[in-house]
């Protein structure tokens, strides 16, 4: 694939010094970055507009550039779905730290390894919520059936990571997309203006 054009993505929150978004400016455009989109905004804000514009702005053959992985995720499923978002627009991403470059083979492979990560990560958040639910129970705390939407938490995770989004899922179900909205945004900490924005997490 022919690259069109480098677009850079800087973000940093208001607890890093602002020093820290000059950097990643100065890097990505060391790195021949011809569009550098900065984001600034607290470090539990889910809303991530400047990223949601950069991914907007992307054209077939460009390539999105992140100084550092945690600048466009909060964990290896958010990175996935943020990556195969890009791709989606026949983009690839490049993440400097990492050394992933997903135009070169070796990219593919390590987003393949990342794939499995995200996996990982997702089964691991499911066998936590059912460790919850035995200690509740050993401890006596456990009232019996959780609410529908909390219940059936693990099947909006599954469905979601089989590629689809809140409206299909809620449909589904049987419950509400707000419940939907909730659970993804703890699974991936976006928000659901940003589970709107970006594609849907496929294998």
């Amino acid at each position: 694939m022919e690259v069109q054009v480098l677009v850079g993505y800087a973000r940093t929150s208001t607890a890093e010094q602002t020093a820290g978004l000059a950097d990643q400016v100065a890097e990505l455009s060391r790195l021949g970055c011809e569009r550098i989109f900065e984001e600034h905004g607290s470090g539990v804000d889910n809303e991530r507009p400047k990223l949601r514009e950069a991914i907007d702005f992307v054209r077939p053959g460009d390539v999105l550039v992140v100084t550092k992985p945690d600048r466009i995720a909060r964990s290896a499923i958010d990175l996935l779905s943020t990556v195969k978002s890009v791709q989606a627009k026949g983009c690839e991403v490049r993440i400097v730290s990492l050394g992933i470059d997903t135009t070169a083979p070796t990219g593919k492979l390590t987003l393949t390894v990342l794939a499995g990560m995200a996996e990982f990560e997702r089964d691991l958040m499911l066998e936590r919520q059912r460790a919850g639910i035995a200690a509740a129970k050993a401890a006596g705390k456990y009232k019996g059936r959780a609410p529908t939407a909390r219940a059936k938490a693990s099947d909006v995770a599954e469905l979601h990571y089989q590629g689809m989004g809140a409206t299909e899922i809620a449909g589904r179900l049987g419950i509400g997309r707000a419940s939907v909205y909730r659970i993804l945004s703890t699974l991936t900490g976006r928000s659901p203006a940003e589970l709107d924005a970006i594609q849907p997490l496929r294998g």
